[in-house]
């Protein structure tokens, strides 16, 4: 056993500022209703309101996918380290 003490990676890294970032995003495009709440532009004759909502549900689905994968690598990362 060693004096030596357990020397631990951050816990706060750029990679979990990134994965933060991807999961907070599609919240805060979503709750700023006013930056959405009109009829034009249109497309394909849908208003603005409703096709950029369900733009939104692919662009979440990615950044949580992204998010994830950050996440797995992170983690392998750390536990490669420490072993």
């Amino acid at each position: 056993m060693s004096d030596a003490p357990e020397v631990r990676p951050p816990v706060v890294t750029p990679v979990r500022v990134v994965i933060a970032l991807c999961l907070i995003a599609p919240f805060v495009a979503m709750l700023w209703v006013g930056s959405y709440a009109k009829m034009d532009p249109a497309f394909a004759g849908i208003p603005f309101f409703y096709w950029y909502q369900m733009l939104w549900v692919l662009i979440s689905t990615a950044l949580t996918m992204i998010a994830y994968k950050l996440w797995q690598r992170d983690q392998r990362a750390r536990r490669g380290g420490a072993e």
